[in-house]
């Protein structure tokens, strides 16, 4: 009997820590980085399709969700540990399937989205092994926070590519194209500059955490 009483103990407890408003933002936040990419899929590289129009709506709504979560954990003394590895992972997947997407359209050079993925890549891997060796869990830095804002704010124009409109004038439409072109090469610049950031902080933990055993 004690042992099913436990069982139901720690169901209770893992569902409280999984189940939290913020956690729920972040899984459907997750769930609309699933319908972007097919959105955009069906729509193809055509701007004026209604699917990359809606895609572009989705994207920005999840993208601005992502205050929301880490508002909601704060405010509710939520946080947990499954949120701080999850919150990343979610904005990894709507930034990164974007950009995949957008090179094969060809609106975005393959090597930009290469880079990108390589950060991410090794900062993922960085984190799963920095948690299943020493229990750190390291939070996104400032950096890696306006690193993602710059992000989304370059894929969300390329997502709304106005250059291509009829009617709009040129001076504009210009200056819009280079605008992002610009924006997207900041968010490069801080991709990397975050990524060392991050990771001379976390060998750092990891190396007070060996001498603490």
């Amino acid at each position: 009997m004690e042992k099913i009483l436990s069982s139901q103990d720690r169901y209770k407890r893992i569902r409280k820590e999984t189940m939290t408003p913020a956690n729920i933002v972040t899984y459907v936040r997750i769930l609309m980085v699933v319908a972007i990419i097919v959105l955009l899929s069906l729509g193809g590289p055509a701007k004026s399709d209604v699917e990359r129009w809606v895609a572009a709506a989705l994207f920005v709504i999840a993208a601005c969700t992502d205050k929301l979560d880490g508002y909601l954990a704060r405010s509710r003394n939520e946080v947990t540990t499954l949120g701080k590895l999850l919150d990343p992972v979610a904005d990894k997947l709507l930034i990164c399937s974007c950009l995949i997407v957008l090179s094969c359209f060809g609106t975005v050079w393959w090597w930009v989205t290469i880079l990108f993925l390589i950060r991410e890549a090794w900062i993922t891997a960085l984190r799963i092994y920095a948690k299943r060796k020493h229990g750190i869990v390291a939070a996104a830095d400032f950096l890696g926070k306006l690193k993602t804002v710059f992000e989304c704010v370059a894929v969300g124009m390329m997502l709304f590519p106005l250059w291509v409109l009829r009617g709009m004038p040129y001076v504009l439409a210009i200056s819009y194209y280079y605008l992002m072109l610009i924006v997207l090469g900041m968010a490069l610049v801080l991709c990397f500059a975050s990524g060392t950031s991050y990771t001379v902080s976390i060998f750092s933990q990891m190396k007070k955490a060996g001498r603490a055993k």
